[in-house]
């Protein structure tokens, strides 16, 4: 398995949860040496293997080239999980412009997404058993949020919710791909939030918490499995029933 910036929340959750599943995990990272190396390093307590890449997902020889050593490292991939993605809300691009934000998301989480999907697809098909492929959306890309910030994700992650439904009909039946767009997760972003906006969350949410990395996790690893064999197309939303 191969999974995008895995080396802290909702990735990093994915990788381990892959493991504890019996699965060796390449993982990338962009800054975050230091989290891909402590997931590594998890990964290998937990008796697999792993292998730890640097990405830029603005380079589509980058994606190659680590593609690459990525299967030279486990012998061969089977899932990919596209989960990397530009943070806008937290540390230094919280400060950006609204312009500036939307080149990032859609440098990352858009253009980013849909190569890696494309580079994905023809590693996969071109194996025996094909494989799958797991992109990241938004639950409220299908009910929309008002605010800045919201249009910006709503139209990135919407971007990524279509890309990848009809990526799902053009590399079928050999490859499958699947969504997962999550709600409001214990990231970075919600440990920051004030209380009033934590409280605000829960109680708009029917399970009444917010989700976990380990939420959405389970989500990838059930998508990624052969119990999923017959699910391509689908969005799962990890979000407590906020959106259905």
């Amino acid at each position: 398995m191969l999974v995008t910036g895995a080396s802290s929340g909702i990735g990093s959750a994915i990788a381990l949860a892959a493991a504890r599943a019996g699965a060796d995990v390449a993982i990338t990272y962009r800054a975050n040496a230091g989290g891909a190396d402590e997931v590594r390093r998890a990964i290998g307590e937990l008796g697999r293997r792993a292998a730890v890449f640097q990405l830029d997902l603005a380079d589509l020889a980058s994606i190659r080239d680590f593609a690459s050593a990525a299967r030279r490292a486990l012998g061969r991939l089977d899932v990919w999980i596209n989960n990397a993605g530009a943070d806008i809300l937290t540390g230094d691009a919280a400060s950006l412009s609204r312009v500036e934000k939307l080149d990032l998301l859609i440098a990352v989480d858009l253009r980013g997404t849909m190569l890696a999907s494309w580079h994905a697809a023809e590693i996969l098909a071109a194996q025996d058993e094909g494989g799958a492929i797991i992109n990241m959306s938004w639950d409220h890309v299908l009910t929309g949020m008002a605010g800045e910030n919201p249009e910006l994700y709503s139209a990135v992650k919407g971007g990524v919710l279509a890309f990848s439904k009809s990526l799902a009909r053009s590399v079928a039946p050999r490859v499958r791909v699947n969504v997962i767009a999550p709600g409001f997760i214990e990231t970075s972003f919600g440990a920051a939030a004030d209380d009033a906006w934590r409280r605000a969350v829960i109680e708009s949410t029917p399970l009444r918490r917010w989700g976990t990395p380990d939420d959405v996790a389970g989500a990838a690893v059930f998508l990624a499995s052969p119990a999923a064999a017959f699910l391509t197309g689908h969005t799962i939303l990890v979000g407590g029933g906020v959106v259905m």
